[in-house]
């Protein structure tokens, strides 16, 4: 499965802004998927956005106001060149239902068709590609509305609801309350194929219950039959459930939210996961790669913030006196310690 995350799409449309041409001075985003590309290049490029629609009834989102569409595109109109986009191309059937209106209000000489991902680097209805994503494919952006849903396992807890806070995950009346009132989260729109959780059997009316509340279609409800939550801590069972059920089935993906079981799934079951918590995929027989590169990111990352994180004025004492040795260090703090003096003095009568 070849996966790309809203930050993939950002690294995407940052490498191929040389792919846009400089004459391009409006965006307009092909509903919806394509406006989360049209918005980022839009800010790269510090131009003004439109939706398609909007656009067609004189619409741009950053003047706030309707005018003719005449006077926005005609002769001595704002904007001469346009560039429409989508996230992907795949038969090209949106692209050509956009080319088609856009014909229709005589705008054809004067627009761009661009495409984010492509199966290829080029496409009949594509004037840009700007970078290939082969099927199988699937994207953060549309995850939850995808078919593949019907073949995959989804956790429930930080996937379709937000996670029980600690207060709530007390295994009585605040959980069962958790339960019952859950705040959805992911909200798919196909029917999923299987629900793996490590909630505890005991809980399975009033999961049903919320699901049924919260519209979600499923195939089965897989839940972990332990006596207590006490218990299922005292085993570690939850990364270890989901794998055994997920090796079990013909399920193509799992879906989990927590990165630390999401690794624990996939190296157990042997097939791949999509952790929610880092928006990556992790195989198998790359699970190492994987984490290795992970820990250099994040090394990298904290690198980067001692480096903008100013040290303490000890520290900086310490660089000093290292630098300048301690007698030439001791003669500057002895030459500034009259200012300081007299500085507090004189704070001291005002």
């Amino acid at each position: 499965m070849h996966y790309r995350s809203i930050a993939d799409l950002n690294a995407t449309i940052t490498r191929n802004l040389r792919k846009i041409p400089p004459d391009i001075d409006l965006i307009v985003g092909i509903p919806r998927s394509g406006l989360i590309p049209a918005n980022m290049l839009s800010l790269a490029l510090n131009l003004p956005l439109a939706d398609l629609d909007g656009f067609l009834q004189g619409r741009i989102l950053a003047k706030g106001r309707t005018r003719p569409l005449q006077s926005l595109t005609g002769d001595g109109g704002e904007y001469r060149r346009i560039l429409v986009i989508d996230d992907s191309i795949n038969s090209g059937g949106s692209m050509l239902e956009a080319r088609r209106r856009l014909a229709e209000a005589g705008l054809s000489d004067r627009v761009l068709f661009c495409a984010a991902y492509g199966l290829g680097a080029e496409h009949p209805e594509a004037d840009i590609v700007l970078e290939t994503a082969p099927r199988p494919r699937m994207f953060q952006w549309n995850v939850m509305h995808h078919k593949f849903l019907a073949d995959a396992c989804l956790d429930i807890d930080g996937v379709l609801c937000c996670d029980p806070s600690e207060v709530e995950n007390d295994d009585g009346p605040r959980y069962e309350a958790f339960l019952r009132d859950a705040r959805p989260f992911l909200r798919p729109t196909q029917k999923v194929g299987h629900l793996v959780t490590s909630r505890l059997e005991k809980h399975r009316a009033a999961t049903e219950a919320w699901l049924a509340e919260a519209g979600i279609a499923y195939g089965k409800l897989w839940m972990l039959d332990l006596p207590s939550a006490e218990e299922r801590r005292r085993l570690g069972a939850h990364g270890g459930f989901k794998a055994k059920v997920y090796a079990g089935l013909d399920a193509t993906l799992f879906i989990e939210s927590e990165e630390r079981q999401a690794v624990e799934i996939a190296r157990l079951s042997r097939k791949p996961v999509l952790s929610i918590e880092t928006q990556t995929i992790l195989y198998p027989d790359r699970l190492e790669d994987q984490m290795r590169m992970r820990e250099r990111l994040a090394a990298r990352d904290r690198l980067r913030g001692a480096v903008e994180t100013p040290p303490p004025r000890t520290a900086l004492k310490r660089v000093a006196r290292r630098l300048l040795g301690p007698s030439l260090y001791g003669a500057l703090g002895r030459a500034a310690r009259p200012v300081d003096r007299a500085a507090a003095a004189n704070r001291r009568e005002v």
